[in-house]
């Protein structure tokens, strides 16, 4: 590992980044929550190397976090260095949030509750969302409040009479059609447990494809540099925001949980919004747990950075691609996510034989996150599940995301441990 130059350290100051040496490239300016003036970073080509996992408690001019307090003001240097090299910056809450209710009815032989839900909301409350909300009734025996699991979908859920469409994307029109009925069952084991669930389809915030910025929520906010994994975060939080006013929600029990490239929304969407007490991304691989210096062919992984940037370029933000064949100058890795949710509770799951996502790559994360969750003093709070499988969101992966769900945030007595690792011959 290289050390830094004086013309490439940075100081902190005020949990800001300040460039110490500005270089002869044009930086891009953002406005900072946190002050007046714009923040600046560097080029990538005047970034340290790091072949270790960056330091998440060490500052840019070298001091070492040692306590809460300020780990509290360090996670907004840490938020401005992801968004400005990898996810963009989001909108503000719009504040203006409302749901109309569309349809309901009783499914599973009166045993769920199911409302479709049509949200309005952003500048002159143009843009919408459809939700579906999924609620144990009365005959289980368990009764509101309940904690909800807030899902994206890669299916729409279709109900007769049908929807007017939306702002949604084009691809709507093609996506693999879902009732209420056959999603009901999908959710049995976290409605039988008394979950309520609330799923949408993601490209209704923003089209996964090349064309994303005219679709969605993305022409509403021509001024933001976001990308799709943060618009589709967003519509998580988009939900939350109805939750709220909601009585059947328990507004301390928010679940962000998404599979594959959901589950690296998720990520997103729990890094960002601290209304989810608890954050299980599945099979989320790079881009989301696992971590970007252990990804890729090259590095005995599976995707890496330089086919997402290249296959999803709609993803990240454009500064992600300069990262192509040199990750190791990416100032930050995923494991600076998971801290951000710290000291909420978080938990990963990932299937063993899962082509798309990397055991190491997500052990590596998880071993670099640790030290944030236990300065904090929440080492519990940090879980991972391995199971035998492929790319997929498995009942295996449902029951260890609702065990960690009961121990941490309803704190029943749950068997079973959330801190085994795999044998090291699987970390492949």
């Amino acid at each position: 590992m290289k050390h830094q130059t004086s013309s490439t350290r940075f100081l902190s100051l005020g949990g800001l980044i300040v460039q110490l040496a500005i270089t002869s490239r044009l930086l891009w300016p953002i406005q900072s929550p946190a002050a007046d003036n714009p923040t600046t970073f560097p080029a990538v080509n005047d970034l340290p190397i790091q072949t270790n996992m960056p330091n998440p408690l060490l500052t840019a001019d070298g001091k070492t976090i040692t306590t809460p307090a300020e780990w509290q003001q360090h996670r907004v240097a840490v938020k401005q260095i992801i968004e400005h090299y990898a996810l963009g910056h989001m909108p503000p809450p719009p504040g203006n949030v409302k749901g109309h209710e569309v349809v309901s009815r009783m499914l599973a032989d009166g045993k769920t509750s199911y409302r479709l839900v049509h949200l309005t909301f952003g500048p002159e409350e143009k843009l919408s969302l459809d939700i579906s909300i999924f609620l144990p009734a009365e005959t289980n025996g368990i009764k509101a409040p309940f904690p909800v699991i807030v899902q994206p979908s890669f299916s729409a859920i279709s109900v007769n009479p049908p929807l007017p469409l939306t702002n949604a994307a084009p691809a709507k029109q093609s996506a693999s059609a879902n009732t209420p009925e056959v999603a009901a069952r999908q959710y049995t084991q976290a409605l039988e447990r008394g979950y309520a669930v609330v799923t949408f389809y993601y490209q209704d915030c923003g089209r996964d494809g090349g064309d994303y910025r005219t679709t969605g929520f993305f022409p509403a906010y021509p001024d933001y540099d976001w990308a799709d994994l943060a618009v589709w975060a967003w519509g998580m939080s988009r939900c939350v925001d109805y939750l709220e006013t909601q009585s059947f929600a328990d507004k301390s029990k928010f679940i962000a949980l998404g599979h594959s490239r959901l589950g690296k929304a998720t990520l997103v969407a729990g890094a960002f919004d601290e209304r989810f007490a608890l954050v299980a991304p599945a099979g989320s691989g790079c881009a989301g747990t696992g971590a970007y210096r252990f990804n890729g062919k090259a590095r005995n992984g599976r995707e890496g950075l330089n086919e997402i940037v290249k296959n999803f370029p709609q993803w990240t933000i454009p500064s992600l691609v300069e990262f192509s064949n040199r990750v190791e100058r990416l100032p930050f890795d995923q494991h600076w996510l998971i801290d951000l949710v710290a000291p909420r509770s978080f938990i990963a799951a990932d299937g063993l034989d899962d082509t798309a996502a990397s055991v190491n790559a997500l052990v590596q994360s998880y071993l670099a996150a640790k030290p944030v969750y236990a300065l904090l003093g929440v080492p519990d709070h940090l879980g991972i599940h391995f199971r035998p499988g492929r790319h997929t969101l498995a009942p295996e992966d449902w029951a260890a995301i609702l065990d960690f769900a009961d121990q941490q945030l309803r704190g029943l007595d749950v068997k079973g441990r959330f801190d085994q690792l795999p044998p090291q011959e699987l970390w492949h």
